[in-house]
């Protein structure tokens, strides 16, 4: 039982790193936008990461992404104006677990067993990075499709990691892109 109880705190530790690397996604968008009939897009500047190599990976991954939707990139009269913005933010993460007696060889039930329960909190601050894609009605100038990504961000990540991980942010964020209207 012993066993059990190690085999079952080891498979938290390795859930916990895969639930924090998680990224939560949304989208929003004007319903009256003819998508359809978007066919060309430009870049424009919105607000940087502050970084370069990251600004240049996330406009690689857009550029892969808006092709893959089906459009052209031009620099005179686009049908859409795509931008992205970063934002970070640092948060305290709060981590907690137990260990009793209890759990050891007699099951899951409370009150049993002999001794005292430890409980360890562990406190962290976290870097917290929201990737925004807009798109942007180029006639009418409005905003007509917004996706947003939000993730905590690995400062240690090597440089293939960052590939990997921002290809895969804008990809998913783009998943919706353009949305499935309601013919209602």
């Amino acid at each position: 039982m012993r066993l059990n109880r190690m085999l079952g705190l080891g498979g938290l530790a390795v859930l916990l790193p895969a639930l924090a690397a998680a990224q939560n996604t949304t989208y929003d968008y004007d319903k009256t936008a003819p998508f359809a009939q978007y066919r060309t897009y430009a870049l424009k500047t919105g607000a940087s990461s502050g970084d370069s190599l990251v600004d240049a990976r996330i406009v690689a991954a857009l550029e892969d992404q808006l092709t893959l939707k089906g459009l052209s990139k031009v620099t005179d009269s686009p049908d859409v104006y795509v931008l992205f913005h970063v934002a970070f933010d640092k948060e305290k993460d709060i981590s907690t677990y137990s260990l009793s007696p209890a759990y050891g060889g007699y099951g899951w039930g409370w009150g049993r067993g002999w001794g005292s329960t430890t409980t360890n909190v562990r406190v962290r601050e976290i870097l917290v990075g929201t990737l925004a894609i807009d798109v942007v009605d180029a006639r009418r100038q409005q905003v007509v499709w917004r996706g947003l990504g939000t993730r905590e961000v690995d400062t240690d990540a090597k440089a293939e990691q960052r590939d990997k991980t921002i290809n895969k942010a804008v990809t998913k964020i783009m998943r919706h892109y353009p949305p499935k209207l309601d013919d209602d």
